[in-house]
């Protein structure tokens, strides 16, 4: 979704939803999947250490003001909405996205806290890599509770067509979970597969992004097909402020069920490469997370990354 202003879209809950992959498929870890995740965690550290020389002097061009920096390219938030937009990062720039979800009354989880982060980076303009991973999240079932790990899911994004205004850019994504993690799903579940279609347009003033979502969901040996839709829309606010509205909705398969939500959210634009956000999301279904709120940021390194 957009934050106004500062690029194309703008919740960790936000990325969680769009790629359900990134949570525990039941609760239970992939086979084998401590080993498979270590090389989208190696490819986020080779990334990371490939800019650090070029951010060495970020610190004080953090400082500068935002007319001063012109120069620094706008940040593309994918958070804090259920939907992604069809277009990309800044080419050649790494950006980081954090977020806080903390949830209640969802099915089979009375209430669960948890952080995520997605890292992406544009090496083309028509295609971008993304990894998606959930460090940590604390559940509660009843008078019991867990700390647990979340899943990784290594991911591409490529545009097909570029728009602007009211004709759409239309982009199409591809992501595989590489590690199931051991955090209790929520009531999108989590998926092994996950195939999206996405649009994004500008009409006076308004962004949207429309996603369609087609994900594989496995229980023990059985494999179900997942089906989704999110309309998200954002318009500037006062200064720097932006809002955000969006309806969403995903099949649950092994429950012949439907979660739908209603999502709002708030974002300010610090600076061309800072964005902060937070909001809230409503179920509306029964078997629905009853209530979630976000709060998070989204950052672009101001320097290109270099490859030694």
């Amino acid at each position: 979704m957009s934050a106004p202003d500062a690029g194309t879209d703008a919740f960790g809950f936000a990325k969680c939803k769009a790629v359900p992959c990134w949570t525990a498929e039941g609760g239970r870890p992939h086979e084998g999947g401590r080993t498979r995740v270590l090389p989208g965690l190696l490819l986020v550290l080779f990334l990371i250490m490939s800019v650090v020389p070029g951010t060495a002097q970020s610190g004080a061009a953090a400082a500068v003001p935002d007319e001063a920096s012109d120069d620094v390219p706008l940040a593309n938030p994918g958070r804090p909405t259920v939907a992604t937009p069809a277009t990309l990062t800044p080419v050649g720039y790494l950006q980081f996205e954090t977020g806080y979800l903390g949830a209640w009354n969802s099915p089979g989880v009375d209430s669960q806290s948890s952080m995520n982060e997605v890292v992406k980076l544009s090496v083309a303009p028509r295609l971008e890599f993304l990894v998606g991973y959930e460090p940590f999240a604390h559940s509660r079932f009843g008078s019991q509770s867990s700390n647990d790990k979340g899943g990784v899911a290594l991911g591409v994004q490529g545009v097909v067509h570029r728009g602007e205004g009211l004709n759409p850019t239309v982009a199409v994504s591809y992501f595989r979970s590489v590690y199931g993690g051991e955090t209790p799903d929520l009531d999108i579940g989590s998926a092994r597969n996950s195939a999206l279609i996405l649009a994004s347009a500008d009409v006076k003033g308004f962004h949207s992004d429309f996603n369609l979502f087609f994900n594989e969901q496995i229980d023990g040996q059985t494999h179900r097909a997942q089906f989704g839709q999110t309309l998200s829309v954002s318009h500037p606010l006062v200064g720097k402020f932006g809002l955000a509205g969006e309806l969403w909705h995903l099949t649950q398969p092994f429950v012949r069920g439907n979660t739908v939500g209603n999502l709002w959210a708030v974002n300010y634009n610090a600076r061309n490469n800072l964005v902060f956000d937070g909001g809230f999301n409503r179920g509306l279904t029964s078997t629905s997370t009853r209530w979630e709120v976000f709060v998070g940021f989204t950052y672009l390194l101001p320097h290109k990354v270099r490859w030694h």
